[in-house]
């Protein structure tokens, strides 16, 4: 039997288990007790800076031994009824285990490389500027969560579903931390071990995974006057045959959106977000949000910054603590930035996308109703932020070929081109650039408003050190796939669009939940379509789960 307590003391207690086993001991006038860690936050808007914890207390350390000791079971699948997930991103790999753990055999087909591998395309990416189109920040084992911080936090309040997500998570390599830290996030230095492991989980028990497998058409049959799926053709002209087929390709999968259309399956335009990436010397953001220097045993402060401008949402995006900005282009002649951490976060840096919400009477005006026209504004507005580099690059031919247009804050709210740009952690470079000529005017005009509101909420956080780099434009899929409740394609039986590509994501904890859903209800069909009984290996953690919660 155990309970629930909640505690309240200084983060030093909070982040040192001795002092947190003497506090403890205080408060229960005993020496002999067992606990875990249920969530733990910190509150630092005001000083004294307090740390909130929540506890499970056990009766005996054989309950507490036993709260800790789950572990996800898989049965073996290699002589199992085949299901295809295309995309080996978090809602491609949690499809594919959950798959597996029903007793079905996931085939994963990802058009990069493994996780390891993609670190040359990446390098080769930062050194000089050569995009591999198929592995690079977006593409590749692990999708653009791998290298994007590995941020855990969710907005979703399905409480037993994100659980699941951060056990397996943590069960395969990822600190302990992450089940009760309220923002917990793996690091993208720790990342690739983690998708390693769960790859090699899923090939131990029989599932497929292939790589440089990139889909170029969904195979069809007509079944009672529907249009229904029975396989996925590959680039060279591979057929891979299933009666299911999880579409789990990103937000960045252009080529599979427009194969979609070609086909004359149904997607819509779907609205998303535009801006910059805005980096402050961390020591500043530590400053203001500690309200003095950062307490030894605490990380680098983030932050989260919203506001309204004209209508629109203007909004920070992934923010970074001592992170980097990376180049997160999937094809030549774009620049794209997005940011990551290491699991320390401690660079000399904080960065964040500071966006806009972009819709539909933005990108498309003419009221067209095309279903690309979301993805044609996004790509348009890539273009720009490289062809304002041209005259560098012709210049200097041996100038990185992803240099990015860069301005300081203060400049640009100003209308005025930054002298120098000064330090910034792009590794491929930055140029000053008046950035209003790369953005919409009415996205430059809500920055502008937003960045002022910013300044007056984070007083310094309108400061002389920080700039502005561009463009931040892959906050989410231009595309939604739309979908029944049962998560079947409106048209084409059998197809289940996912995660973040299909438009029902928004980071790796929601995207893996997608997957695990979209995984039970592939699964269900097939099932009531084969007339089995599908097992569950994964019922016994369900139900710990729910009774630990209730």
């Amino acid at each position: 039997m155990s309970v629930e307590k909640i505690i309240y003391c200084s983060p030093e207690v909070a982040y040192q288990k001795t002092a947190l086993d003497q506090e403890l001991s205080q408060q229960l006038d005993t020496q002999e007790f067992w606990y875990r860690v249920k969530k733990r936050s910190v509150d630092a808007r005001q000083k004294p800076i307090k740390a909130r914890l929540v506890l499970e207390l056990f009766d005996s350390e054989q309950e507490y031994l036993a709260s800790i000791d789950w572990r996800f079971q898989y049965p073996m699948v290699a002589q199992k009824e085949p299901m295809i997930v295309v995309g080996a991103g978090p809602a491609g790999l949690f499809a594919a285990l959950r798959i597996a753990s029903l007793g079905f055999r996931p085939i994963l087909l990802e058009r990069g490389k493994m996780v390891r591998d993609r670190r040359k395309d990446l390098a080769a990416l930062n050194r000089t500027g050569e995009v591999n189109e198929n592995s690079n920040y977006c593409f590749g084992e692990g999708g653009a969560g791998t290298y994007s911080d590995g941020k855990l936090y969710t907005r979703s309040n399905k409480r037993g579903s994100i659980d699941q997500v951060l056990q397996i998570l943590y069960e395969h390599g990822a600190p302990e931390d992450i089940l009760y830290e309220a923002h917990p996030h793996i690091g993208t230095n720790r990342l690739p071990k983690v998708i390693e492991s769960m790859r090699n989980q899923l090939i131990e028990i029989g599932g497929d995974i292939r790589f440089n497998a990139q889909v170029v058409e969904l195979l069809e049959e007509n079944e009672n006057q529907r249009r229904s799926i029975r396989g996925v053709r590959l680039q060279g002209g591979e057929e891979i045959y299933a009666q299911k087929v999880i579409l789990a390709t990103g937000h960045s999968a252009r080529d599979i959106f427009e194969m979609l259309d070609r086909a004359n399956i149904h997607i819509e335009a779907k609205p998303f977000a535009l801006g910059v990436r805005a980096e402050h010397p961390q020591m500043l953001i530590d400053q203001i949000q500690y309200k003095g220097s950062k307490p030894d045993y605490l990380g680098s402060a983030s932050y989260r910054l919203v506001t309204q401008a004209n209508e629109r949402g203007v909004f920070s995006f992934c923010m970074c603590p001592g992170g980097i900005i990376a180049p997160a282009m999937t094809a030549k002649n774009e620049i794209v930035v997005n940011g990551w951490s290491p699991y320390l976060r401690n660079g000399k840096f904080a960065n964040s996308g500071i966006v806009v919400s972009i819709e539909k009477e933005d990108f498309d005006p003419s009221d067209t109703n095309h279903p690309l026209k979301a993805l044609e504004f996004q790509k348009q507005i890539e273009r720009k932020a490289f062809q304002v580099g041209n005259r560098l690059r012709n210049q200097d031919t041996q100038v990185n070929q992803v240099i990015a247009p860069a301005q300081r804050l203060v400049d640009f709210v100003n209308h005025k081109i930054s002298d120098q740009v000064g330090a910034c952690s792009y590794l491929p470079g930055v140029f000053s650039a008046d950035l209003r000529q790369v953005l919409p005017s009415l996205v430059a005009k809500r920055l502008t408003s937003g960045l002022k509101d910013f300044g007056k909420t984070m007083k310094g956080y309108f400061s002389e050190e920080a700039i502005l780099v561009g463009v931040e434009s892959r906050t989410s899929s231009p595309v939604r796939i739309p979908r029944t409740e049962e998560l079947e394609h409106t048209q084409i039986k059998g197809l289940y669009p996912c995660g973040e590509g299909a438009g029902y994501a928004g980071g790796i904890v929601s995207a893996a939940i997608d997957g695990i859903k979209c995984a039970e209800k592939a699964v269900l069909q097939l099932s009531l379509e084969k007339s089995v009984s599908p097992i569950d290996t994964w019922q016994e953690f369900n139900k710990s789960i729910n009774q630990s919660n209730n």
